[in-house]
């Protein structure tokens, strides 16, 4: 059960479950330890789970064919982690999603997903507010991309994922703001 506590608190930001429904929902949840570099889902592959980050960190990030990554998010431990696009939709990934740490996730298969949405009504309102604050946050992240400067792009994720922010390295870091490692340099040199 102890592997279960973290992912049951989440939960309970939002929603509170019976005894039988927490047996139920744990029930469905498998898990997984990864090394640091492994990869938990392929850019291009069927996407057919959702993680919940029990501990470490994980990074989802596009391979362009000229070799660059984009980096779309990281996620740390209480966070949940897929292509939600691809996850939804039953489609391709688009992004691969990596340890960067070693890490230990919770797996929910999409047929799992769908089956405890009907069997326990109140988690799509557990998954409903999921979804509207990653679309905030990537609504936010977007708009801040295209109006402000890299230096306070990075200003701003700094303070906001202070923790994530000192476990990343440069190049990570760079991915994620859509800049160069050597532009980011310049601006950590400058500050």
């Amino acid at each position: 059960m102890k592997e279960f506590r973290c992912v049951l608190t989440n939960l309970e930001k939002h929603i509170q479950l019976t005894p039988e429904e927490v047996n139920l929902f744990i029930s469905h949840l498998h898990h997984a330890k990864l090394q640091k570099q492994e990869t938990l889902l392929e850019q291009a592959a069927f996407c057919d789970a959702i993680y919940f980050v029990n501990e470490g960190m994980l990074r989802a990030f596009s391979l362009a064919e000229d070799g660059k990554e984009h980096t779309v998010m990281f996620a740390t431990s209480d966070w949940w982690i897929t292509d939600m696009f691809a996850f939804v939709k039953e489609q391709k990934s688009v992004v691969s999603i990596e340890a960067l740490v070693p890490s230990s996730v919770l797996r929910l298969s999409k047929l799992d997903y769908e089956e405890l949405l009907f069997q326990i009504p109140k988690l799509e309102r557990f998954f409903r507010i999921l979804m509207q604050n990653a679309y905030i946050r990537e609504q936010r992240r977007s708009m801040e991309n295209l109006a402000l400067p890299a230096k306070e792009k990075y200003e701003i994720f700094k303070n906001r994922y202070p923790e994530i922010s000192k476990q990343l390295n440069q190049k990570q870091i760079a991915s994620y703001l859509g800049i160069t490692p050597e532009f980011l340099s310049m601006i950590r040199n400058n500050s």
